[in-house]
């Protein structure tokens, strides 16, 4: 599959989904939300494919915002489109595990891209903020609803409202990133995490990001109901019984993802 915008190059069952406009510091405009999400609907057609990685070309910007000439030219019609929302909602469900490499500036469309990823993994280098204020606009992908949920209302208010850059080092200790890494150690840090992830058992691996993920929607006793559903539906599973299997036998397992 080829894209104007993005790279994609796929290793060990993994795809890695590269913005790739670092003349404009990998800024977002419509064509690459629509992008975004053509390549989600081929990932949810691979069956072959254990887990994505996001990041950005280049060294200084994951991705660094709205390209400002697309922001420009929208209207209050458009606007209640949102295109970037319905895309990272999109991602947000995707059936695969999806790890952002934050390489450089994560910034507006670019932090809320990073959120709608299961996993972030910071370069020391990497920097959040969401400066839409700042432009008379709001984060409008999602920023205001995963943001609190991440770092809690109260962080999530004052970066929004000051729209302050968050660097990684305070992103890890508010809960924004999962890890920070030394620049040239940040895509083997998302492999290694990748490749954790595709020695799972893949419809495990699906269901239990679907039961977390209603953590953040439903009240828990929904959640331990999803929960528990699909607990049931693992042990019907043949992933089950091979990976029970494999385990008393002390060898690898081979799962099917059935």
């Amino acid at each position: 599959m080829e894209f104007e915008h993005f790279t994609l190059n796929v290793t060990d069952d993994i795809a890695v989904f590269t913005v790739n406009r670092p003349q404009v510091r990998n800024a977002m405009n419509e064509a690459c939300w629509k992008e975004l999400s053509a390549f989600l609907d081929w990932v949810d057609q691979t069956p072959t494919l254990k887990a994505v990685i996001i990041t950005g070309a280049g060294e200084k910007a994951f991705v660094a915002g709205a390209d400002i000439n697309f922001l420009k030219e929208r209207t209050m019609v458009s606007a209640l489109e949102v295109l970037a929302q319905r895309t990272l909602r999109k991602l947000a469900a995707c059936k695969l595990p999806v790890i952002a490499a934050v390489n450089g500036y994560a910034f507006g469309g670019g932090c809320e891209l990073a959120m709608a990823c299961d996993i972030r993994i910071s370069s020391e280098k990497a920097a959040y903020a969401l400066p839409e204020l700042g432009l008379g606009i709001l984060p409008a992908g999602g920023g205001t609803q995963r943001l609190a949920k991440l770092v809690g209302v109260g962080r999530a208010k004052e970066m929004i409202l000051t729209g302050r850059i968050v660097k990684a080092a305070e992103a890890l200790a508010m809960g924004l990133t999962t890890k920070v890494v030394a620049p040239e150690e940040l895509m083997d840090a998302a492999f290694e995490t990748a490749r954790c992830i595709a020695q799972k058992g893949p419809f495990a691996v699906r269901l239990a990001k679907q039961a977390v993920n209603a953590a953040l929607s439903t009240d828990e006793d929904t959640g331990m109901m999803i929960e528990a559903l699909s607990y049931g539906l693992v042990i019907a599973s043949d992933d089950r019984m091979e990976g029970v299997t494999a385990f008393l036998e002390k060898r690898t397992p081979e799962f099917s993802g059935h």
